[in-house]
């Protein structure tokens, strides 16, 4: 039996945004977009037409992995904080710079990506969305 781990963002509004972004900066693609809108209509009646454009679940998949998303329902509670980080771990540096850039635009760098002794490539960052990120490079001999 296999388990894996999907890192799920729940976003204010712009998960549609962040998961064009996060497949561009990844080198991914956006499979399965749902809106409020593509919901059937619930025991309270039809979603109203000013939350249609909410994503309600959307993935990015990369090679074999995956990225879940969805933005909040109006009026629930939302929480921006650094309760979530996503490790990236690449077996090539180059690969690695190019992912740390893409998701450092618009974004904060919070450690540059270098050299450490546990990894020829490492650095974090934390993305326009205000996600933080570890980009880790494998030693050669791993």
């Amino acid at each position: 039996m296999s388990t894996r781990w999907v890192p799920y963002l729940v976003m204010d509004g712009n998960a549609g945004e962040a998961a064009d972004f996060y497949a561009k900066a990844l080198g991914g693609e956006v499979v399965g977009r749902m809106t409020f809108g593509d919901m059937p209509e619930g025991p309270q009646g039809p979603v109203p037409e000013e939350i249609k454009s909410r994503i309600t679940h959307v993935r990015v998949v990369s090679g074999s992995q995956e990225l879940m998303l969805s933005d909040t329902f109006p009026g629930m509670p939302y929480r921006i904080g650094n309760h979530i980080t996503i490790s990236i771990g690449l077996d090539d540096a180059a690969r690695a710079r190019e992912i740390y850039e893409a998701l450092a635009e618009g974004g904060t760098i919070d450690m540059p990506l270098q050299e450490t002794f546990f990894s020829p490539a490492y650095g974090q960052v934390t993305d326009k969305f205000g996600v933080p990120f570890q980009i880790n490079t494998a030693p050669a001999s791993l």
